[in-house]
């Protein structure tokens, strides 16, 4: 005879790791339900960070847009997983936000959009792994104060905006665009971060040297320089 404590019938088993996994992913009607915004111009987007970065396959390329959806800072990195979880894309994705750009949790509300064009190969349909990169993306927009925008798939032949119904044809580079000494076809994977210009830099695109520039000239009280004071006789 054995004494021992049975485990009440309504708590559930221990959720595995697979199961885990599986639940931090999105599914097209989830996506499409959560309110993302809707790029204007999808076309000049996925064109403008095809010619930033020439992503190659499972390259992702994360990109913040203005209001006027234009780039104001992009990374792309190759990220393989054999098992996708958007848990270990959320983190990839925000290290390198943080890299890129500061982020904004002091605003009320979010100004700047966050958006992911993901490089692979196959159908433009969705994938678990689209799913964990659509998970990801939408947490670490969270996490950095950023509004949550467009994820786009990139195929061999087409891109397509997952979620709505735009897409169109992969955008080529012209054979004049490759560099010298470098085989056709080959992708540059990097790390790209825009900054503001430097207060000198219109001095020194017009070839002034740092001696012959001119400074504010300042003036005390502000009280006029031809004033003059005449001693009483």
């Amino acid at each position: 005879m054995t004494f021992g404590f049975a485990s009440p019938s309504h708590v559930p088993p221990p959720a595995s790791a697979d199961s885990a996994r599986l639940g931090r992913m999105l599914e097209p009607a989830e996506w499409a339900s959560a309110g993302i915004p809707l790029l204007r111009n999808p076309r000049e987007v996925v064109a403008d960070l095809h010619d930033r970065h020439r992503p190659g396959p499972s390259t992702a390329i994360v990109a913040v847009l203005d209001a006027q959806e234009r780039v104001t800072a992009s990374a792309s990195f190759t990220e393989f997983a054999v098992s996708p979880d958007g848990w270990g894309f959320r983190n990839v994705l925000l290290a390198h936000l943080r890299r890129v750009i500061p982020h904004d949790l002091r605003l009320r509300a979010p100004v700047r959009t966050a958006v992911l064009l993901y490089c692979r190969e196959g159908e433009p349909r969705w994938t678990e792994t689209d799913g964990a990169w659509m998970w990801g993306l939408r947490d670490a927009c969270t996490l950095h104060g950023l509004r949550c925008g467009a994820y786009i798939t990139l195929t061999p032949d087409r891109w397509q905006v997952l979620g709505e119904g735009r897409g169109g044809r992969r955008p080529r580079r012209s054979p004049l665009d490759e560099p010298s000494g470098e085989p056709t076809g080959v992708s540059h994977r990097e790390m790209r971060r825009t900054t503001a210009a430097l207060p000198d830099a219109p001095y020194a695109a017009m070839g002034i040297p740092a001696q012959n520039r001119s400074k504010p000239r300042r003036t005390g009280g502000g009280a006029p320089e031809a004033h003059r004071h005449t001693a009483a006789r």
